[in-house]
């Protein structure tokens, strides 16, 4: 089962989002040397302004009452529990990635979580220095030497690429957790991964808003920032072949700003 509105794929698009502080002196752009392959633009562009659409009319007005309603300690509560689910997830791709460490990591995470955390509500894991090492199966596909393949936009889901859309798909069908589950806990899953979405769209709603709202050219900029984020993302230790805009000019040039403590 999945549910309309998956959280993962909604925090790595506000991931994005955030870039927008970064564009704000100017229109965003690509560093030089790379690329964008849209060979579906005017398709995507009509996917993107109904997203624009559905955020307007139902996701935007939604996620302002559960923000507002809900007290924020229940918020995060079913935020924690709906993270707890996807923590097997992470595991199973840690392992195809053949990130040993990661999947350690991700699997003490969330027995620790499930038992000391009642079932994933509280999150004690964190306050045990045990961090989340998230990742998916387009991830996987990166490291298998899948190309990224064309951009696009998926309805509501907002923009992907052809390798993340792949590796969605399966994420959706080897979620161990979730294989598991059958109703009603199936329904309590479903309920808790919109309401996590929703407290996502709120916590991070005025820098939404302002690509949505008050882009001169949102399609462009929602692309832009997204491919960005996703490349810097995937790039782990790998050197860039661009001058990267975001470099920190007085960081240590003999430290790897992008190394992954993780990674095995």
């Amino acid at each position: 089962m999945s549910s309309a509105l998956p959280t993962p794929r909604l925090r790595s698009i506000v991931a994005a989002m955030t870039l927008l502080a970064l564009a704000a002196c100017g229109p965003a752009t690509l560093p030089s040397g790379a690329t964008i392959n849209d060979p579906t633009e005017v398709q995507n562009r009509g996917i993107h302004q109904f997203n624009v659409a559905v955020d307007r009319a139902l996701i935007r007005p939604v996620s302002l009452t559960y923000g507002t309603v809900v007290p924020e300690p229940v918020r995060d509560s079913v935020s924690n529990f709906s993270d707890n689910l996807d923590q097997p997830r992470h595991v199973v791709n840690n392992l195809l990635q053949f990130r040993l460490y990661s999947a350690a990591q991700n699997t003490f995470r969330f027995l620790v979580n499930s038992t000391f955390g009642f079932g994933g509500l509280f999150d004690p894991a964190t306050d045990m220095g045990i961090l989340p090492v998230e990742t998916d199966f387009g991830e996987t596909l990166h490291v298998w030497g899948v190309e990224e393949g064309a951009y696009v936009v998926l309805p509501v889901l907002g923009p992907s690429t052809s390798r993340d859309t792949a590796g969605f798909i399966v994420d959706r069908v080897m979620n161990p957790t979730r294989l598991v589950l059958t109703a009603p806990e199936s329904d309590y899953a479903t309920g808790a991964t919109v309401a996590d979405a929703m407290n996502t769209r709120y916590r991070f709603a005025d820098t939404i808003d302002g690509l949505y709202y008050d882009s001169a050219d949102s399609y462009s900029q929602a692309r832009l920032l997204f491919l960005q984020n996703r490349r810097f993302e995937l790039r782990g230790n790998a050197p860039v072949d661009y001058a990267d805009p975001y470099e920190d000019p007085y960081s240590d040039p003999y430290e790897d700003p992008y190394e992954d403590p993780y990674a095995q």
